[in-house]
């Protein structure tokens, strides 16, 4: 969504496909880091932005084996914004789609699936698209892959995957939040169990990671079998485990850790999720995939302007994006495995590391920037920042 307003800024006509009716799905990435809202203060929309409902977090503190820590401090960012808006995504998408139609190079089509791909003489040149009045065949110079971790396109496209592992899966539910709740932990760490919560206003948006596989040996035992382990690491939560009346009402995320090992082919670029399946750890991976959408706006516009982008034009987004992607994947995978894996399994302990960053406050700036700015962080051209006088004929 945010490619297409991106391209559509700059004059170049853009088709975005969404298979479902509308974006009201939750349990999906709503951590807006500050690198993205430096994007929208890059694009003049960040005060318009904000004015859709969030909350604001300006520093993470957690409990770990009953100690509490204070971890970052985003205050001190050199951004627009100094904390991580909790945003519900469709709140983003919704606004990022409100801002593109005021382009008319830009078109979104709700409830239409993409089913596969057209080829000619082995290029990808487009999709095959099933909506509510039949299928379609719709033609591009280029086709953006940016549907996920179960990506279908990169999957059609025969695009190699490498799988980096991982040792924990996601529970997501929510319960509601009560004034006398204040300002919680963010995480709560103790032997055998780990929960995070997102402040949403008026109810917790509740994340608890159990280990790789196991859900549905928890959902042999009865619901209360949860509330019990939850109790266990948020007694405050105690007096609304009610809520939570059967395991519908929990959602699994399978987390998973991968990347492709080229990220396009003729005619075709993965993106996101799409291009490598991020671990929730840190939320960065819609940030990461914000990022990438800009640096392929910014290396591409100019092709596509005139028409169909070379392969080696493709190729240039992957290698700016690549090594930030490798280095957010391997601090994941030390998190997952040296951390949260053994928290699972009983021996949660206070990491050195965390001490450090607790006594010493000035530190907190360190994770405070990994995390909410990232590494090779993106600018957007003053091509795109300026919005185009007229429409291109590129698709």
């Amino acid at each position: 969504m945010l490619l297409g307003l991106l391209l559509a800024r700059a004059g170049v006509q853009v088709l975005v496909l969404e298979k479902h009716a509308d974006f009201l799905r939750d349990f999906r990435g709503d951590t807006v880091h500050p690198s993205t809202l430096e994007i929208m203060a890059e694009l003049g929309l960040l005060e318009e932005f904000l004015r859709r409902p969030h909350q604001q977090l300006r520093q993470l503190s957690g409990r770990i084996a009953g100690e509490v820590l204070h971890l970052a401090d985003f205050s001190h960012l050199p951004a627009p914004a100094r904390f991580i808006a909790l945003m519900p995504q469709w709140e983003f998408l919704d606004f990022l789609a409100e801002q593109a139609r005021r382009y008319p190079s830009f078109e979104l089509r709700m409830q239409a699936e993409v089913v596969g791909l057209l080829w000619n003489r082995g290029e990808v040149s487009g999709v095959r698209v099933q909506t509510p009045e039949g299928m379609l065949e719709v033609q591009s110079d280029l086709l953006v892959g940016a549907d996920g971790r179960s990506s279908l396109v990169r999957e059609q496209a025969g695009l190699s995957v490498r799988d980096l592992g991982a040792p924990i899966d996601v529970l997501w539910m929510q319960v509601s939040r009560r004034p006398s709740d204040g300002t919680q932990l963010f995480g709560y760490v103790e032997s055998g169990h780990v929960l995070v919560l997102l402040d949403r206003g008026d109810y917790w948006q509740c994340a608890f990671v159990i280990p790789k596989g196991q859900f549905e040996s928890l959902q042999a035992e009865p619901i209360r079998s949860l509330h019990r382990q939850i109790v266990a690491i948020a007694p405050f939560l105690s007096d609304r485990m009610a809520e939570l009346t059967s395991w519908q009402e929990v959602k699994l995320l399978s987390v998973r850790v991968d990347r492709l090992r080229q990220w396009c082919r003729p005619g075709l670029l993965c993106i996101g999720d799409a291009a490598h399946a991020m671990s929730p750890v840190g939320g960065v991976g819609i940030n990461l995939a914000i990022q990438d959408a800009v640096a392929a706006a910014n290396l591409l516009v100019g092709q596509l302007r005139q028409g169909a982008p070379a392969l080696d034009e493709l190729r240039r987004v992957q290698r700016r994006r690549e090594l930030p992607t490798r280095l957010v994947q391997s601090a994941q995978l030390a998190v997952q495995n040296r951390f949260l894996g053994p928290a699972l399994g009983g021996t949660a302990s206070v990491p050195a590391l965390a001490r450090l960053l607790n006594r010493f406050p000035v530190l907190r700036r360190v994770p405070a920037r990994l995390i909410g700015l990232g590494v090779r962080r993106e600018h957007v051209s003053a091509a795109i920042a300026r919005p185009a006088e007229s429409t291109a004929t590129a698709r």
